[in-house]
């Protein structure tokens, strides 16, 4: 049940400094911005190797990084752990992908994660466990979540369930907490447009796996753009950012005032593949290992991309 936004009403801790409140059905978290009131975040995707494909690496510099603009947290934009996610809550891929990788004095930070399809071809209730946070109390993964920063809130939405192709793969997905799925989807798109509806903050992030639009390997996801896009176009969101492919980019259309972000670098890349029909639209595309920042006031937001050796491959304000 939707409740009018009061930082007072407080209705359970979580997280140790995270408060929840009801928003809709999606729970929503707070974060609170640094004393000038700027925010500042990474986002990494599609990391989950146990160190390899230069995971490692991409790890040290995010921490250089996130000490340098002292963080507030860190996005992941899923596909935590490859290739079949966990297979329970004992699974030492967690340990061997996350807890044993950023290690950085930089990312001890809360890690706010969505779920991938790889992370679906696992035990998902396993990844959603709060006992994972035991393991390490940085680590927060639900389907769909809101967190609120005051000047910019996220909004957190569990893509996997709109590809029609996992329907159809003989690979097992677990569903469990997802069918049937029709109602599951048109509960979550009437959870999000009523959280977006609400939002107050001056700017609007939306977050999933899947890219709206991409020039990736994988590329546009149909289904998101019949479904999902309306609804962040109706609501001014001004960022979709996205994992799944593993590249980074950025992608400004005609036909929309969103910019369409992806950061699936986080360890094993794609080389060589790119295609989009409009190249001006194709601001920004590197196909190799990396991560991004995002540095958020009132006034403007800076998006930055960074390489496996920490250099600026891009730059964009709002």
């Amino acid at each position: 049940m939707a409740v009018v936004w009061n930082k007072h009403l407080v209705l359970g801790l979580v997280l140790g400094f995270c408060l929840v409140f009801s928003l809709g059905e999606l729970e929503r978290f707070v974060e609170s911005p640094k004393a000038d009131g700027s925010l500042a975040f990474l986002v990494v995707g599609d990391w989950g190797r146990r160190g390899n494909y230069n995971q490692t690496e991409v790890a040290r510099q995010m921490g250089i990084i996130g000490e340098k603009l002292d963080i507030n947290f860190v996005v992941s934009t899923g596909d935590n752990f490859y290739e079949d996610g966990l297979t329970g809550v004992d699974d030492p891929a967690f340990k061997e992908s996350f807890v044993n990788i950023y290690t950085h004095s930089g990312l001890q930070k809360q890690w706010y994660n969505v779920l991938g399809n790889h992370d679906y071809r696992g035990n998902v209730e396993a990844q959603l466990s709060p006992i994972l946070k035991k393991v390490d109390s940085r680590w927060l993964c639900l389907r769909s979540f809101v967190v609120n920063a005051e000047i910019v809130e996220l909004f957190f939405v569990d893509t996997t369930p709109f590809v029609d192709e996992y329907f159809r793969e003989p690979k097992a997905y677990d569903w469990s907490g997802v069918l049937p799925r029709k109602p599951y989807l048109s509960n979550l798109l009437k959870d999000v447009d009523l959280a977006l509806k609400e939002s107050r903050a001056k700017w609007k992030i939306v977050i999933g796996h899947h890219p709206i639009k991409s020039a990736g390997e994988h590329g546009s996801t149909a289904e998101l753009i019949a479904q999902l896009l309306p609804i962040i176009q109706a609501n001014s969101v001004d960022l979709y950012i996205n994992g799944h492919d593993h590249c980074l980019q950025r992608i400004s259309t005609s036909d929309s005032p969103i910019q369409f972000l992806t950061s699936g670098g986080g360890s094993k890349a794609w080389r060589g593949y790119v295609s989009w029909p409009n190249p001006e639209e194709l601001k920004f595309y590197y196909d190799g290992q990396g991560f991004m920042t995002l540095q958020v006031t009132e006034a403007h937001i800076d998006v930055v991309f960074y390489d496996i050796e920490g250099h600026v491959r891009h730059h964009w304000s709002v």
